[in-house]
């Protein structure tokens, strides 16, 4: 059965228990399902590559008929599908279940795709696509992102940051949230701030300086300073996006420390985190200790007000931060 993902709400829950998601627009296929599928299904979340199921498929098939007390409500997610596990999925979907629904997330399938076919025409799959963005969904994306954190700007403005965003729905959202870092407790942006902002995108975007230093990856730290030459302005919204990206990590890094389930965290996160973002956020959640992510938050607010104190001198003192942070041992 097809639906558009605006029709979700359709879906049976009692009987239409398999999934797919397919198409090229990752950022659009991992926002409908961390937002609107995940908090009506069950919250038990077993996530694997259709190269583990198929390496493995008897620990698998153990994993979904396995019945326990406590993990009774099960969510399977298969990502990276492909014809390569048609047979398994024909075999599973043949059975009835009460408490376990699949999700297979899938690239691009064309109208020859066998497993395609399959979630097309059975009654109890459904099979919902997930087209290309254009500028008018991503102005639309981006309208709903600035009005739920009440921030005020213009339609010119937004219209520049679609449009640098270069139809990656991942690109845009990082843009967005450079700009809500940038104004802390402020809720108005002009089009100069804007224009400053979403130019540092066109060779290195700092959310890739900031992802890299919170990984420990040196060299690609080195790589991007050699390829940018921030200005010392640039220098304060660096320190406050790296702030921003610091408080997120911390609470990744606590809620790790409780659960001890890496994948549990990610998919449980909010805002949700979007799948290309998800190795690099492992990494920097494995690297900082909820300790270690405090005392690089009481530092950064101290390099903050240094850099405003000192703003012919910004640059090297946020560069110096950078090397020293992505040079330090936080594993203790």
């Amino acid at each position: 059965m097809i639906l558009k993902y605006f029709d979700f709400k359709k879906i049976n829950l009692k009987t239409q228990k398999f999934i797919l998601l397919y198409g090229n627009n990752q950022g659009h296929k991992e926002q409908f399902l961390n937002e609107n599928l995940k908090p009506i299904l069950p919250k038990n979340i077993y996530s694997y590559d259709e190269s583990e199921v198929l390496k493995n498929i008897d620990d698998f098939q153990q994993t979904i008929f396995n019945k326990s007390f406590f993990d009774n409500d099960k969510l399977i997610i298969i990502n990276r599908i492909s014809e390569k596990s048609l047979k398994i999925i024909e075999e599973i979907s043949n059975k009835e279940f009460n408490d376990i629904f699949f999700i297979l997330l899938g690239g691009s399938l064309d109208n020859k795709s066998k497993i395609r076919k399959f979630f097309e025409k059975k009654i109890n799959t459904i099979c919902i696509p997930f087209y290309e963005d254009n500028n008018q969904t991503l102005n639309l994306f981006a309208q709903k992102f600035v009005k739920a954190k009440k921030i005020s700007i213009s339609q010119q403005a937004l219209n520049i940051i679609v449009e640098r965003a270069r139809g990656d729905r991942i690109n845009l959202k990082n843009e967005l949230e450079k700009i809500e870092s940038f104004l802390f407790n402020k809720n108005k942006i002009d089009l100069n701030d804007i224009l400053k902002l979403s130019n540092l995108s066109e060779n290195y975007e700092i959310s890739d300086l900031i992802d890299n230093c919170l990984s420990k990856n040196k060299k690609k730290i080195i790589n991007i300073l050699n390829e940018n030459n921030f200005s010392n302005d640039e220098s304060i919204t660096i320190s406050r996006i790296f702030l921003n990206k610091a408080k997120k990590i911390l609470k990744l890094s606590e809620e790790y420390q409780r659960n001890k389930d890496i994948e549990l965290t990610i998919s449980s996160a909010k805002p949700p985190i979007f799948w290309k973002e998800k190795e690099m956020t492992k990494q920097q959640i494995y690297k900082w200790s909820p300790k270690n992510i405090k005392e690089l938050i009481y530092k950064l607010n101290e390099v903050e007000l240094l850099i405003k104190n000192n703003i012919n001198n910004s640059n090297n003192l946020i560069t110096n931060f950078i090397l020293e942070t992505c040079s330090s041992d936080v594993n203790s």
